[in-house]
């Protein structure tokens, strides 16, 4: 508000100095001498005296030099309208604005092009968030498969989401249920063993009932893959696959209709942009399959795996916390 008012200010008072400008010269008639009394030139005098002839006193205020036509400017109206609508509707950051637009559009745009748009139409400042109370410990395993966070989440009555995120290099895989059930699970673990490109270690998940069915378990087991959920109320433990769930969200059920019949093919298609070729800042800007290229020779095949998983070790758990800890006390 100050400096709108400044800008104010400053305009009446070139207005002012002009009308002297033209005063003097109505009273003197002598375009030399006004022009050495203030220090102006002749032609700056006469393109002010002809505005004011032509418009009064309004003809003495600045116009703006903005070209009529820009010939080589990178974003037109439509790709500009384009950027406004999912910035407006998604709330999206350059970053992200600068994926989407690749991805739905084809519309290849530097971060610092899209920025100067949103600069030019007053949208650069999204609202600021809260700060956390503390500063958050990031931490991430040294290897692809040695954990591998799993998760579900309800997209609308009857169709569920299961996904699963390796802790290490973020490659997803998601597939689609009518229902949250250990039936539903085992099928997304025949997704999931088919899709991820490294033998898994560890598999960690909520207390859901659909993870902790017997069948599920032994599922695992017989993959040699260990089974670690969480304790109670500490979803922070699972806060990669949280985030995934988060991201599919807001960049892929925030653009489709759930009730299609190609939703699932459409799904497939954005997890394989999300593995392939989106960047994540999580990785130094790499994609999920850039770090497992780059994991390669310590990632451990599958023989390695099963030889080191040891199935004594391995139990049924229950989902009651407390319960299984005592269980397993008295063994």
């Amino acid at each position: 508000m100050a400096s709108r008012d400044g800008r104010k200010d400053e305009t009446d008072r070139a207005v002012r100095l002009r009308l002297k400008w033209i005063a003097a010269y109505e009273e003197v008639r002598d375009a030399g001498a006004v022009c050495r009394r203030f220090g102006v030139s002749r032609p700056t005098l006469r393109k002010w005296l002809r505005r004011y002839e032509a418009e009064g006193e309004a003809g003495l205020v600045e116009q703006s030099r903005r070209p009529h036509r820009s010939p080589t400017r990178k974003v037109g109206q439509v790709q500009e309208a384009v950027i406004v609508r999912l910035r407006r509707e998604r709330r999206l950051g350059v970053k992200r604005l600068r994926i989407e637009l690749e991805r739905l559009h084809g519309l290849r745009l530097a971060a610092s092009t899209i920025h100067k748009v949103l600069t030019r139409l007053n949208l650069s400042a999204l609202p600021r968030k809260r700060r956390p109370r503390h500063v958050p410990k990031r931490y991430s395993r040294p290897v692809p498969g040695d954990r591998v966070q799993m998760d579900t989440c309800k997209i609308c009555p009857g169709l569920w989401q299961f996904a699963a995120v390796d802790d290490c290099s973020r490659y997803l895989v998601a597939g689609l249920a009518k229902r949250r059930s250990a039936a539903a699970t085992l099928r997304f673990l025949d997704q999931l063993f088919d899709e991820m490109p490294f033998a898994i270690q560890r598999i960690q998940t909520d207390r859901g009932t659909e993870f902790f069915a017997e069948t599920v378990q032994r599922r695992l087991m017989s993959e040699a893959v260990k089974f670690r959920p969480t304790p109670p109320r500490s979803p922070h433990l699972n806060g990669k696959i949280e985030r995934a769930q988060r991201t599919v969200l807001e960049e892929f059920w925030a653009t489709v209709d759930p009730r299609a019949p190609d939703t699932a093919d459409r799904l497939a298609e954005w997890v394989h942009h999300y593995n392939w070729h989106r960047p994540h800042e999580a990785l130094g800007g790499l994609s999920p399959i850039d770090r497992i290229c780059e994991r390669i020779p310590k990632t451990p095949i599958r023989a390695e795996v099963e030889d080191s998983y040891d199935p004594a070790k391995e139990r049924v758990q229950i989902r009651e916390h407390a319960l299984d800890v005592a269980l397993q006390s008295l063994k």
